[in-house]
């Protein structure tokens, strides 16, 4: 991420090549996130589990996992970007440090640790068969033992990865935040697999 950021600012045919991305994002918006988000966050990742966990053998689950992840990752999606846009409104775009650091704070400790993290939690559970649905997000148990590891990593993948996404123009943010949602999947669905 750090190399296409860099690559962004000091390479021309790169930043060229992402300010198309950045026009589709103007021009469609929403649509846009939610459609880049299906993608990294549903599609790809079922892609790669039945590539290098199933030997290349497609499953009637591997069906399932999409009708659960695609309305899912489209609408997390479109959160994110509602996010950025906000922060954008609030902080300003500047890139300054001061600017950075409340933008991934206001991302990691309130938006992730509060919102993102409990319902991908209680989504893929629920998802998986595991009992209590959304009632879990009232007991202290989901708070104090099943949500924290989410949490935590979350936060090692994200903090760095929302401090290089906020550097960049507000149009690249959701699509260059949706590369890294593929990697963030693939974790998110062994955590709660286990």
């Amino acid at each position: 991420m750090l190399g296409i950021v860099l690559a962004y600012f000091y390479h021309e045919p790169t930043r060229l090549r992402l300010n198309v991305l950045a026009e589709y994002k103007q021009a469609w918006g929403y649509c846009f996130s939610a459609s880049l988000s299906i993608i990294a966050g549903a599609i790809l990742p079922e892609i790669f589990n039945v590539i290098f966990f199933q030997q290349g053998k497609i499953h009637g689950k591997n069906f399932s996992n999409l009708l659960f992840t695609i309305p899912f990752w489209g609408c997390m999606g479109v959160s994110v970007d509602l996010l950025y846009r906000m922060q954008a409104v609030w902080f300003g775009t500047d890139r300054t440090a001061l600017t950075l650091i409340k933008k991934v704070a206001v991302d990691q400790f309130l938006y992730s640790a509060l919102f993102s993290a409990p319902v991908s939690v209680i989504a893929y559970d629920w998802h998986q068969g595991v009992k209590g649905g959304v009632g879990r997000l009232l007991t202290l148990k989901f708070w104090k033992r099943d949500l924290p590891p989410t949490v935590i990593a979350n936060w090692g993948v994200w903090i760095p990865l929302v401090a290089i996404i906020y550097s960049l123009p507000p149009l690249l943010q959701v699509p260059l935040s949706s590369l890294a949602l593929t990697f963030w999947v693939l974790i998110l669905s062994f955590i709660t697999s286990h």
